[in-house]
């Protein structure tokens, strides 16, 4: 496998749809070549990366709205209109 062939297999070995003798041969050339593990590697964090990036935190958005920031644009409204 070359490592163009690699990259190709990649998103099927990562999902592990691909087939069992594509599996050996994908990972014997990860045996000998550093630079397509390094690629796997980082593909792998992107993908965990992404993943996390879309997981909501507790501090992202308040609860309610503050009622100081509630006044500020009605005031801010009533002086405009």
């Amino acid at each position: 496998m070359t490592c163009r062939e690699l990259i190709d297999f990649l998103m099927e070995y990562l999902s592990g749809e691909i087939p069992p003798d594509q599996r050996v041969v994908f990972e014997d050339h990860l045996q000998v070549c550093p630079s397509c593990v390094a690629y796997l590697r980082t593909y792998e964090s992107t993908i965990r990366l992404g993943k996390a990036s879309l997981e909501p935190t507790e501090d992202e958005l308040p609860a309610e709205v503050p009622a100081e920031l509630v006044d500020a644009i009605l005031a801010a409204r009533a002086t405009t209109a």
